[in-house]
């Protein structure tokens, strides 16, 4: 079972390599057809081109960022899972949470309208904190 629940670890993080792709794909081509003078490309940040370039190629980089973030949390889980013993439980955990937030990239990436995130996030968020209540009892049992 530990190197089960790897797998979903595992999938996430190539997902996360595929949206940073998808978004320099998309988000390159578009500072070239802006011309910056050299003086504009230097020492900026990702989030500096919000409402420089089209809000729907940001809409890639917004979500790679988000990949940053609450999957740390995730990745750590299933580290403790892995050392501690998963069950399948934990694991059908893992991959609902991998499973939702693909569906999360994919509707941010691509349509981005508010509710709908909203919503995936909460779900995501329900499915990691029961994952983390889960690897408390584990380590404390």
């Amino acid at each position: 079972m530990q190197m089960e629940i790897l797998a979903p670890a595992a999938v996430l993080v190539a997902w996360s390599i595929v949206m940073l792709v998808w978004m320099a794909a998309t988000r390159l081509p578009a500072l070239a057809k802006l011309n910056l003078p050299p003086e504009r490309t230097r020492g900026g940040r990702g989030s500096d081109l919000d409402g420089v370039i089209p809000d729907n190629i940001q809409w890639k980089a917004h979500n790679y960022n988000h990949l940053m973030e609450q999957p740390t949390i995730f990745y750590a889980l299933v580290a403790i899972f892995a050392i501690g013993g998963a069950t399948q439980t934990d694991v059908w955990l893992a991959w609902a949470y991998v499973a939702i937030r693909l569906v999360h990239s994919f509707w941010q990436a691509l349509v981005n309208t508010i509710p709908v995130r909203i919503a995936l996030f909460t779900i995501s968020s329900i499915v990691l904190g029961v994952m983390a209540v889960r690897a408390v009892i584990l380590t404390l049992g």
